[in-house]
């Protein structure tokens, strides 16, 4: 049985900037539309949170039974270490997502109903990613899917329920924000290659290859750095976002150095801080803007 502490291990902590991050640059974009709604930015917050530990026992749920967590690399997996019961395992992801799922429907009461189209794609999304006979994770969709829902849903929405509209300075932050959700990714399928090769996992750093991967590695923290320029159009302050730079710089150097293995658990570290710290400085920057 799986103790507390094997538990918050297999919630994958090191994960959840990326579930904080679009909540943060969202509400930063609406103070700057003078449009924050605080118990709804508190709400998105803990939605983020549940989905993002909700696909991470998910992943690991799925990995697990399927044996490609068998010969694992990075951190510790709940069923494929045998640390928990697979069914444990899949409960916890559900009631995540049900946590999520409820918290939508008060999003969907107070900003409109369409919106609970968007939650049940984000949680399909989150279930099939390596769940389901045909897992799209395992098809190099992966990246895709995290810029697209911890990206672009994640900050646009987060803004929408507060001011009611989409703002181009909430796009501009999604797509930050996404860029470096998805690179968080790219790092761990670069660290997972020689594994997922020999057990049949497609994701796209396996479609890349190891030269090509590291290279997308740097131009997602590139363009993230981009949209800081892009934010700076409509307040000079939004430039406190370029103070994630030296974790960007620290999340890349083992990229650039060809490291492998356990050597990149620091760039998951360092790219997840770079996010969080991107965001908080673009929503402090747009806030003094307003």
């Amino acid at each position: 049985m799986a103790t507390a502490s094997q538990w918050i291990a297999g919630a994958r902590p090191r994960t959840l900037p990326a579930a904080v991050a679009p909540v943060v640059a969202g509400t930063g974009a609406a103070l700057f539309a003078d449009g924050a709604v605080w118990w709804k930015a508190a709400v998105c917050l803990i939605l983020s949170l549940a989905l993002q530990i909700g696909v991470n026992y998910a992943n690991d749920y799925s990995d697990g039974v399927k044996g490609t967590d068998d010969d694992r690399v990075g951190p510790m997996r709940l069923v494929g270490s045998g640390t928990a019961s697979a069914g444990a395992v899949k409960r916890a992801a559900f009631t995540c997502f049900g946590i999520g799922g409820a918290l939508g429907l008060v999003l969907a009461a107070t900003s409109g109903w369409w919106l609970l189209v968007v939650g049940v794609a984000a949680i399909a999304a989150a279930w099939f990613y390596t769940g389901g006979s045909t897992p799209y994770g395992y098809r190099a969709l992966g990246e895709v899917s995290v810029f697209v829902f911890f990206g672009l849903v994640a900050v646009l929405g987060t803004t929408y329920v507060q001011v009611g509209a989409f703002t181009w300075p909430s796009l501009a932050a999604a797509i930050g924000v996404g860029s470096l959700a998805c690179a968080i990714l790219v790092a761990n399928n670069l660290r997972d290659i020689p594994t997922d090769t020999v057990s049949g996992k497609r994701t796209l750093a396996v479609v890349l290859g190891d030269r090509r991967t590291r290279a997308f590695f740097i131009v997602l923290l590139v363009v993230a750095l981009l949209t800081v320029w892009w934010l700076a159009s409509y307040t000079p302050s939004a430039l406190f976002g370029l103070l994630a730079f030296p974790w960007a710089l620290r999340a890349a150097t083992p990229v650039a150095r060809g490291e492998r293995g356990l050597a990149l658990l620091p760039t998951l570290r360092d790219t997840g801080l770079a996010e969080l710290v991107y965001a908080i400085g673009i929503a402090v920057g747009l806030a003094i803007g307003a």
